[in-house]
């Protein structure tokens, strides 16, 4: 039994833990490796007496599970985790506004009447009571913020989609009840935050060091019943960093993450995981003690929720980012993909595949059980430190500046030298792709930005789709100037009732991405090909063309994937030998196409921005769907 027909129909768990039936043992050599993780990070004292704790949070999670859902997990097939099916659809809980009881029924209103077959996961951003930061600085972890709905909204959604909920580990909000403790003075949260008595006792030396995805002072102060004390914030005064040298804050947040997996999380991202552990005097960041606090959290999950998946959200050059991966079965199940985005810009922006094929010509995970999270826009915009050792400063420069030239506003981060320099591109990707107020043919904006959408379908992994990148929303200037926040340039909201009326227009925006863009999506979900362990092979035929050939797991499928990245008609030439192929009749199933492999060669003609998808003929199926015929793969 695979995943989805597990969370189909959507086994709960019980409302109260069952100590009436046989409690959790671990197997003994799941507790010694989990008391190995604790060892490294807090050495063996410390990890014999924790050990117990952690044995006991896990016991009480495990008495939730009901026995057919324990049963059904022991058929689950890990490497058919993810598969061709997976789509998933990344939102705020109150990004679409209609007129539903909850905004969180609304969403799930839209998501059934606008992306329904196309995704099959539901990615709600951060939906507890929260101070700032658009929902990450969670005031209380436990709880669906009232304004958006409630626990049962959320499994609603569950009953018809997949679940993906935020795990932020790093930090809470200052107005959370931790942190007020902690201000208070409560022994029990001494220790739960990273303070000083003075701010130089972290020396500019050790400040020097530690790498800053902000421009802000890594301390912050606060007045406490001790007196004034100056805490280790990350990202923001209001979001106060966990100090997870003490057991008692990793205790605490797998707490939480069980919370997660018993109220419907298929898949929990570990955000901004990379600077959970701060060791003064490095860079405080991919250090030793973070990895292994994921490869503990995997444990724990293969241990008692095996269908949950883990997700590292790290937005750091390449290389590190695909560290958290560890050896493809210990850390992290999927890694967002952070350099897709900046070399697709970088791609459209030059009209030149040839950096972003070289790059995927080495796109792998060296395991069966870890892929990718190819995501383009996301609610915080375009990071542009994946392609920090990918394209070189002039490179990303020109795209930082394109994109700007768009009217995108980009986001700065702290250096080593103390000066600052672009970490991220605040815009949707409709104006990314098309510049603001361009006087172009709506249908040719329309068509380049569908065709930059494309790559991410392509590639070998799972599709992210931010909601604002489906519908192609342009920028929102109005609230980021409003708010003073650049990220809500690509963050408003959507009127569900405005997309109704724009849909009735044949040639408005929303109605030709919706046309050209639905059956994409419909046709990559539709085909094994695109299975995350099937075989990907990328293919140099011309620098305007992105080629790649995908291979189901089984060799019996394929798709020749083909996207023009100008504005030019480009004519190409592909051997049948680079296809690994003998057949003579292959078929656009984009655009309807018949292709005959003359002189055991195919020969394309494709139009600007033009997106081909070729199958044998022998490999097509036809169904009838919705009163039309629609050639699906089969």
């Amino acid at each position: 039994m695979q995943k989805k027909q597990l969370n189909k129909n959507r086994m709960l768990y019980k409302s109260d833990p069952d100590f009436t039936k046989p409690l959790l043992e671990l197997p003994d050599d799941v507790r010694e490796k989990l008391r190995n993780r604790l060892v490294f990070l807090y050495g063996g004292k410390e990890a014999d007496k924790w050990m117990p704790e952690l044995e006991r949070i896990l016991k009480v999670h495990y008495a939730y599970k009901p026995e057919e859902m324990i049963e059904a997990e022991k058929s689950f097939d890990p490497a058919e985790r993810f598969t061709e099916k997976d789509m998933i659809l990344i939102t705020y809980g109150d990004l679409v506004q209609g007129k539903e009881i909850s905004p969180l029924a609304t969403l799930h209103r839209f998501v059934e009447m606008h992306i329904r077959g196309a995704i099959n996961t539901v990615h709600i951003l951060p939906f507890f009571p929260y101070s700032s930061d658009r929902g990450f600085a969670i005031i209380d972890f436990k709880s669906v913020d009232p304004k958006l709905g409630s626990w049962d909204d959320i499994l609603e959604i569950g009953s018809d989609y997949d679940l993906m909920f935020d795990g932020v580990l790093n930090h809470c909000s200052s107005r959370s009840l931790m942190f007020s403790e902690f201000i208070k003075g409560n022994p029990n949260f001494k220790n739960h935050f990273i303070a000083y008595d003075s701010p130089d006792d972290l020396t500019s030396d050790q400040r020097s060091k530690i790498f800053r995805p902000r421009t802000s002072d890594i301390l912050s102060e606060f007045h406490t019943v001790e007196g004034p004390k100056y805490v280790w914030t990350t990202f923001s005064k209001d979001q106060v960093d966990f100090n997870f040298r003490n057991p008692a804050v990793l205790m605490s947040v797998l707490e939480g993450l069980l919370l997660y997996a018993r109220n419907g999380a298929d898949i929990i991202r570990l955000d901004a995981v990379t600077f959970i552990w701060a060791e003064p005097g490095t860079e405080c960041i991919h250090l030793p003690q973070t990895h292994e606090i994921v490869k503990f959290m995997r444990d724990v999950m293969d241990a008692v929720e095996p269908c949950v998946a883990l997700i590292t959200e790290t937005n750091v050059p390449h290389e590190d980012n695909i560290s958290y991966f560890g050896n493809g079965r210990d850390e992290a199940h999927m890694v967002y993909n952070f350099a897709l985005p900046p070399l697709i810009l970088h791609t459209f922006y030059t009209g030149n595949t040839t950096a972003i094929s070289k790059w995927a010509k080495d796109l792998k995970t060296d395991s069966d059980y870890a892929t990718f999270f190819n995501i383009m826009d996301t609610h915080d915009g375009i990071g542009v430190m994946g392609v920090k050792e990918l394209l070189s400063k002039q490179e990303i420069d020109f795209i930082i500046q394109t994109a700007k030239s768009h009217g995108a506003i980009i986001s700065n981060k702290m250096t080593e030298n103390m000066t600052e320099e672009p970490y991220e591109i605040n815009t949707t990707w409709w104006n990314a792709i098309n510049p603001e107020n361009s006087d172009e043919d709506i249908t040719l904006q329309a068509k380049r930005f569908v065709a930059s959408r494309s790559i991410a379908l392509m590639l070998r992994g799972v599709p992210g789709l931010y909601t604002h990148g489906v519908m192609g929303t342009s920028n929102n200037h109005d609230l980021a100037n409003r708010t003073g926040i650049r990220r809500d340039v690509n963050r408003g909201f959507i009127d569900i009732r405005k997309i109704a009326k724009d849909l009735k227009d044949p040639s408005s925006k929303t109605a030709l991405i919706r046309e050209k863009g639905s059956r994409l999506h419909l046709l990559r979900t539709g085909s094994r090909a695109f299975h995350p362990r099937g075989e990907q092979k990328i293919l140099t035929i011309s620098k305007k063309v992105f080629t790649v050939l995908r291979i189901s797991p089984e060799k019996n499928h394929r798709v020749l994937t083909m996207t023009n990245v100008t504005d030019d008609t480009c004519d190409v030439t592909i051997p049948l030998s680079d296809l690994g192929a003998l057949d003579t009749k292959w078929y656009d199933v984009v655009n309807g196409q018949e292709f005959d492999a003359r002189g055991k060669q195919i020969n394309v003609s494709l139009q600007p921005y033009d997106i081909v998808w070729l199958v044998p003929f022998n490999e097509l199926t036809m169904n009838y769907k919705w009163g039309r015929a629609e050639l699906a793969l089969s």
